[in-house]
């Protein structure tokens, strides 16, 4: 349903993604996905293969169409504005390199929605996850991998891809660690000996040899730890302790962060820890409430 040039155009583009900006595979899939549907809609739409010329003229009425058609799938509006901002980041580069004006394209607004934060656990809560962790499975080196990953989630601030994607090689854990985040950006996360402890204590009870080039975290076969079942285990964790769906592993994350700042951290040394690019991101990322906000800006403000 696509013409060669435009599969082409459409590949060279995600090749220029992937080089040029570190995109991830999980966001290049999505673009893959996003802007073939996209492209395959305007072959239907016109009644024709799209070209490069005719993708050239795709006017406002031809957005417009899209729009509605992708809302009738039942896509939701946060769905239909990242599907929209792929296919405005791949005619910015299309219209670039072929010469022509993407204003129809690009002035398409996106769908508003209401952006979810997300929910952090309270500091008892996390300290309560924890220790719970350790009581999910009948096999003590299981129960003690757990609980060294959801430590790392929640002391060091990482995401679960980037815990599971330690090696071998990243231990003995020293007193810091050098992850790689987001569009392959490097940073440094301090380790606390509470998490340095879960571990060696994991390392210790492991009955698969680690190697430096094999992953840290294995599954119960001796594979790479998978991410759902250490979602599984928080699952169960926060039906034990009462908690809302929303503590997830992820939510570990939301937690350190939040729980830093409360405790007086500076919100972009914090960005630094948790990886963000932008520091909105950072401050969407923690869940500290305005009356600890006027407290800081109180105390710390020169004119105060």
């Amino acid at each position: 349903m696509i013409s060669p040039a435009a599969r082409d155009a459409l590949q060279a583009w995600l090749a220029a993604e992937r080089a040029l900006k570190g995109a991830a595979e999980n966001t290049i899939t999505a673009y893959t996905r996003d802007v073939a549907d996209f492209l395959t809609f305007m072959t239907l739409h016109k009644g024709e293969t799209q070209g490069l010329r005719p993708l050239a003229q795709i006017g406002v009425s031809d957005m417009r169409a899209w729009m509605a058609h992708t809302r009738s799938d039942d896509v939701g509006p946060r769905s239909l504005a990242r599907k929209l901002s792929a296919v405005k980041s791949f005619y910015r580069w299309l219209s670039e390199r072929e010469g022509f004006e993407p204003t129809a394209v690009l002035a398409t607004r996106s769908p508003r929605f209401q952006r979810k934060l997300p929910r952090p656990l309270t500091e008892e809560a996390a300290r309560a996850v924890i220790a719970t962790v350790d009581l999910q499975s009948q096999s003590p080196w299981i129960s003690a991998r757990d609980q060294a990953v959801i430590t790392l989630l929640y002391g060091c601030g990482l995401r679960i891809s980037e815990a599971l994607s330690l090696t071998g090689a990243d231990v003995p854990l020293g007193e810091a660690l050098r992850i790689t985040g987001k569009g392959g950006k490097e940073r440094i996360v301090p380790v606390l000996p509470a998490a340095r402890a879960a571990v060696t204590a994991y390392i210790r009870l492991c009955p698969y040899p680690l190697e430096p080039e094999t992953p840290l975290f294995l599954g119960a076969r001796g594979g790479k730890l998978a991410p759902r079942i250490v979602q599984k285990v928080m699952a169960q964790v926060r039906m034990q302790l009462g908690l809302p769906a929303t503590a997830t592993p992820h939510a570990m994350r939301h937690s350190f962060a939040t729980h830093l700042l409360n405790a007086g951290g500076d919100l972009r040394a914090i960005q630094e820890l948790l990886g963000h690019a932008s520091l909105s991101t950072t401050q969407a990322y923690t869940g500290v409430d305005t009356a600890r906000l006027m407290e800081v800006y109180q105390r710390a403000h020169p004119k105060a």
